[in-house]
């Protein structure tokens, strides 16, 4: 089932919300997740590990996404945006979502890793 719910992220680095003097970063995501499988699945819960440049580590774990728990119909794509804030500039998110089918199985869906990159700090 998890291969039937599709995850892509996109992520931007958002200067005007930064303040590298005092090493904050600020990076903006788009999740995008389509159900392609033939039967409706919920979103329960999510997990994220959010790595920076030093490889500190932060998990956040919580439910659903932007204080919601959608039902993804078969086809059907969820999006939204969020954001985290890092002390370097650069640095990954990965994770995992916790869906919910009909009959009240739950299974984990991943999210596959993602840079979050300052550009021009890159050589």
């Amino acid at each position: 089932m998890t291969d039937e719910i599709e995850v892509s992220v996109v992520s931007q680095f958002l200067e005007d919300q930064s303040a590298i003097a005092e090493e904050r970063y600020v990076f903006g995501y788009r999740v995008t997740i389509t159900n392609q499988s033939s039967q409706p699945s919920q979103l329960l819960n999510r997990h994220w590990i959010i790595t920076d440049g030093g490889n500190q580590v932060e998990e956040v774990r919580g439910p659903g996404v932007i204080g919601e728990q959608p039902w993804l119909q078969p086809g059907e794509t969820f999006c939204y945006s969020s954001g985290a804030i890092l002390k370097t500039p650069v640095g990954s998110m990965q994770g995992s979502y916790e869906f919910q089918n009909p009959e009240g199985q739950r299974f984990d869906v991943p999210i596959p890793p993602f840079s979050l990159i300052v550009q021009r700090f890159l050589h």
